[in-house]
């Protein structure tokens, strides 16, 4: 999981993430820019029934993303975590998580 999320970050630096992603997927991939410097967190089990920012995304895998950048200014909204379906072909991305950055 982690590895995929790597490949991930990566493709959507390039813009080239499609190929990672679910057919039905809900998946906002956002500028490649934003991707820049992150890295996968750590992966744990998502409960479909449980999912709370993402309600009706059959996911079955949750990793977060770390290593924002410095750069990123308040108000900016960042990938903050995947959500990876398992299938017959691998793993999928099913929804990408996003958050408003808030600065203090």
């Amino acid at each position: 999981m982690i590895d995929t999320t790597e490949q991930l970050i990566a493709a959507a630096d390039a813009s080239c993430q499609d190929a990672l992603a679910c057919e039905d997927t809900a998946a906002v991939f956002g500028d490649a820019g934003v991707w820049e410097g992150l890295s996968a967190g750590e992966p744990e089990q998502s409960d479909p029934e449980t999912v709370i920012d993402a309600p009706g995304v059959d996911a079955t895998w949750r990793i977060n993303l770390e290593g924002l950048s410095a750069s990123a200014l308040s108000g900016e909204e960042v990938p903050t975590d995947v959500l990876y379906r398992e299938t017959e072909a691998g793993l999928c991305v099913a929804d990408v998580i996003w958050q408003t950055i808030e600065v203090r």
